[in-house]
């Protein structure tokens, strides 16, 4: 990239972010422990992790709200701590909690956020008609936004995310709150954006089945690090086949693990669950151990599966049930640390 010194030039003309060793402590807190990314252009990439993990930190540093304590980050060649300005006119975001001025029409609203960045008179009408025809709101572009649904604003909020040409859009729970009809249209417009715009894309969310079906990786992470990262399917194919859930007064546990296929046992709360490859093949075999059989589901894994196996903790955690956005997360760290 021009004007781009030599040593923040990333070694892969694709990558888009890399992380070497980056850490945030706050205090006696390490949020973050030394995390080792790389990102390409065009990926849509989700960072998932229960509350505390380090993702609303790693975020946080990526963006420049955060200043790391050590270790490097690299976006669209730029140093996050050397040149925090460049890399901001390279990132756009969209936050959890709705940021529109409602006062200002749809287009005022990407009028005023077009004058922030500096983008010039010369461009600035024809990029504003261009991001709100991606996301359909041309026609209500002159309305004021109080008036739009909670899906219009997403929208475009999305836009105005866009509409200085980032390199990387990040998301904060991009759906939170939405209808699922809703909720599926906003990823139909992020997923025109990526093709058209050939942007990279990172986000947090803690609907599974989204990052399930819309990223093309995902890193999940505990305790400050990252403890996976792979494609969805490479995650759940890792468990070792299908999932049984089963109910039973006393199921021989031993007898149960030495059975063919098999590569997990696990009891909570009174309920065993079995992976197993082929779980339809084997079914009867299984059952066939266990007197007194109450209940019986079979199922295939999930990303939340993989989750679960990981951090031993469901991803609904309790700062995204309050609907804490990564900045006030980072705030709280923040004062902890003091």
């Amino acid at each position: 990239m021009d004007g781009t010194s030599g040593n923040e030039r990333m070694m892969n003309d694709r990558t888009v972010i890399e992380t070497r060793s980056l850490t945030k402590t706050f205090g006696r807190i390490e949020a973050v422990r030394g995390i080792d990314l790389s990102i390409e252009r065009g990926e849509i990439f989700g960072l998932l992790g229960p509350n505390g993990a380090g993702k609303t930190t790693t975020i946080g540093m990526l963006c420049t709200v955060i200043r790391p304590t050590s270790g490097r980050g690299i976006i669209a060649g730029f140093d996050i701590a050397a040149s925090p300005t460049q890399v901001r006119r390279n990132v756009g975001i969209v936050f959890q909690d709705p940021t529109l001025d409602t006062i200002l029409t749809g287009r005022e609203n990407l009028e005023l956020h077009a004058r922030l960045y500096g983008i010039g008179a010369d461009v600035r009408g024809s990029w504003i008609d261009e991001m709100l025809a991606l996301v359909d709101l041309k026609d209500r572009a002159d309305d004021l936004t109080r008036t739009y649904s909670g899906g219009m604003r997403r929208r475009l909020e999305l836009a105005r995310g866009l509409l200085h040409r980032p390199a990387v859009l990040f998301l904060d729970e991009p759906t939170l709150g939405l209808d699922p009809q809703t909720r599926a249209r906003v990823w139909e417009y992020i997923r025109k954006t990526v093709q058209q715009e050939n942007i990279t894309v990172v986000l947090t969310t803690h609907y599974m089945e989204e990052a399930q079906q819309m990223c093309g990786r995902v890193g999940i992470m505990d305790h400050g690090k990252i403890i996976a990262l792979d494609t969805p399917q490479n995650m759940i194919d890792s468990l070792g086949g299908d999932i049984v859930a089963i109910r039973a007064a006393s199921p021989p546990l031993e007898s149960i693990r030495s059975l063919p296929g098999v590569s997990s046992v696990q009891m909570t709360d009174g309920l065993m669950e079995v992976t197993m490859k082929s779980a339809h093949l084997h079914l009867a075999a299984l059952l066939g151990l266990i007197p007194d059989v109450h209940s019986v589901e079979m199922r295939k894994p999930t990303l939340n599966d993989v989750f679960m196996k990981l951090t031993g903790r469901d991803i609904r955690e309790d700062g995204a049930a309050r609907g804490e956005s990564w900045v006030e997360t980072a705030a709280r760290y923040q004062q902890r640390g003091r």
